[in-house]
């Protein structure tokens, strides 16, 4: 499987780790879902430390706290038709290409992108998770 290049509005498929599962000791993600990469950062040693944000199809519990994927990105994803949310209040980080990337169902050949969110949109997403990091309203889950 070809692995692309982890760059901030990627959206790969991962098998997230929520902060209250890793709270209650959990190691391992209970379902794969959609991520988008916010951010990418090679670290001393030459890799790349990634952090993803999680897509949902529960809604955001303050409107601050997420936000909702316009229908027209989610088709160009390749994405369903429900309703779905980027959540911005916690992050998965992880070396690129880290062992909770999954396969995109019925990708063929098998990969595990679903593609990059328009740069309106990305940039939109990246000044509100900003906003909330800056806050310090951001929990971290790490994943390495």
């Amino acid at each position: 499987m070809r692995l692309p290049k982890p760059v901030p509005g990627l959206v790969n498929r991962c098998s997230y780790l929520w902060r209250r599962q890793h709270v209650e000791g959990q190691e391992e993600g209970q379902k794969d879902r959609p991520c988008a990469v916010i951010l990418a950062a090679p670290t001393i040693g030459g890799e790349t430390q990634v952090y993803v944000l999680p897509v949902t199809h529960s809604p955001p519990n303050d409107s601050a706290l997420g936000v909702e994927l316009p229908f027209r990105v989610k088709q160009h994803l390749q994405l369903d038709d429900r309703p779905s949310w980027i959540l911005l209040d916690e992050i998965n980080d992880f070396l690129w290409p880290g062992y909770d990337l999954r396969p995109v169902p019925g990708s063929e050949p098998s990969r595990v992108e679903y593609g990059h969110l328009p740069p309106r949109f990305f940039d939109s997403l990246r000044a509100a998770f900003l906003a909330l990091a800056a806050a310090r309203r951001v929990k971290r889950v790490p994943r390495n």
